[in-house]
């Protein structure tokens, strides 16, 4: 590898808005202030929902759930 070409690498601290604070490593550099991370995301804490709203999953599957089919021949 060359030398003097690649970015400094140091730990820094990261805080999430619910109070969540751990360390890792970036060129960012400095500290770094996030909105989301692991213990606050709703597909890491189970509590995510998913909602069909108005039937789209089943309208989608009505439109287009027959394409590329192929029927048998009698």
């Amino acid at each position: 590898m060359k030398t003097d070409i690649h970015p400094e690498y140091p730990a820094i601290a990261v805080t999430c808005s619910c109070g969540n604070k751990f360390e890792t490593r970036s060129t960012y550099g400095k500290a770094l202030a996030i909105d989301v991370c692991n213990e606050c995301h709703p597909f890491y804490t189970g509590k995510q929902k998913t909602l069909d709203t108005g039937g789209r999953v089943q309208k989608f599957a009505d439109r287009f759930g027959a394409f590329g089919k192929v029927t048998p021949k009698a």
